[in-house]
């Protein structure tokens, strides 16, 4: 195979009013993890020149399954992480800033105000 499995379609969309394909995992080893360049959550616009639009999932998964030995692919990158199945990786990865990234500063944020407030009341 080409190392990677498939999720949606008209049948089975994987995303709420999209019925496009997408790229739900890439297997270690495999074509498409030795090529380097596709990446989990990619949308699959296009197989061989087949536009994949409006495909049942089975239809989808037969194009892939005859592509041949040199395949083609026209995708869509995912421009940022979405909420969801799609973008995640299981690696325990949130995709956002780390919790310390916003803590820490509004700690500090926040004990400078209190030092600032027990200044003012000595002062008065």
């Amino acid at each position: 195979g080409l190392g990677f499995n498939i999720v949606g379609g008209t049948d089975q969309q994987y995303i709420a009013n999209d019925s496009s394909i997408y790229v739900r995992c890439i297997k270690k080893d495999g074509a498409a993890y030795l090529d380097g360049r596709l990446q989990e959550g990619d949308k699959i616009l296009a197989i061989n020149g087949k536009d994949l639009k409006d495909l049942r999932h089975k239809d989808a998964v037969e194009l892939f399954r005859n592509a041949g030995y040199y395949v083609s692919l026209k995708i869509q990158r995912r421009l940022q992480p979405q909420n969801g199945p799609v973008g995640h990786r299981g690696g325990g990865e949130s995709g956002g800033l780390p919790l310390a990234a916003i803590l820490v500063p509004g700690l500090a944020l926040a004990a400078t105000a209190v030092w600032i407030l027990l200044r003012y009341r000595q002062r008065m």
